[in-house]
């Protein structure tokens, strides 16, 4: 075989590797990864979805706080319930309206914020249930995370942001958490006929004297 095709084999074997370790080079950059949201389409949210729950006795600006950006909620122990008539622990919570669900696959997306120090309050729940008042609370414990006072869904919340999905399938009856991306917890349902999402501070056991969350990039999101 002559020289010059000798030469032009090996130049076109050269290509075909660099162009095979290129593709190679930008499938290792780019691992496939699982969004909880494909799938799903978010619905539509204005601050009149946003309801909120507080002392009875204090005014909004006293325990809530919104920039545009980051809502800001926090409780004392010593604080009264949010409504006069009721018997329940302290609370400054969002209730999201508007999107009460009974049936279908719905999702719950925020990124939370919890400051050391606050401990003993639920700071996310899948509010209705068949023979409880929830199908899903999330409590933080001394900076970790957990399914009411059970086990840990995440083991160091404090002074960081995450980002929360909390995944409702009602017709399965399953509950599945993630944290940044990543299941933490998947459990049955408790039943019930009509839910709703709430965030914030709702005082527990062994709450601290103060309770603070922040969250920003509220999303509702139902399963295609």
């Amino acid at each position: 075989m002559a020289p010059h095709a000798l030469s032009w084999i090996s130049v076109s074997l050269l290509i075909f590797l660099a162009s095979s370790s290129c593709v190679a080079a930008r499938g290792a950059r780019a691992p496939k990864t699982n969004d909880p949201t494909a799938g799903f389409t978010a619905v539509r949210l204005g601050e009149s979805n946003f309801a909120l729950q507080r002392p009875f006795d204090e005014t909004s600006g006293a325990r809530y706080s919104f920039d545009g950006t980051v809502r800001k909620l926090w409780v004392l122990s010593s604080d009264k319930p949010h409504a006069r008539q009721s018997h329940t622990s302290p609370r400054t919570e969002i209730r999201m309206a508007g999107y009460d669900y009974s049936s279908g696959v719905w999702q719950f997306e925020g990124h939370g914020y919890v400051p050391s120090g606050t401990t003993g309050v639920s700071i996310m729940q899948v509010f209705g249930a068949g023979e409880t008042a929830t199908t899903l609370m999330l409590h933080v414990y001394n900076g970790a995370l957990r399914y009411y006072d059970r086990q840990v869904v995440e083991d160091d919340i404090y002074d960081r942001w995450f980002r929360l999905n909390v995944v409702h399938d009602v017709k399965a009856s399953t509950v599945t958490v993630y944290i940044d991306g990543k299941q933490k917890l998947h459990v049955n349902g408790r039943g019930g006929d009509s839910h709703y999402f709430k965030f914030g501070v709702y005082a527990q056991n062994h709450d601290s004297s103060c309770m603070e969350s922040r969250w920003k990039g509220i999303r509702i999101l139902k399963k295609d």
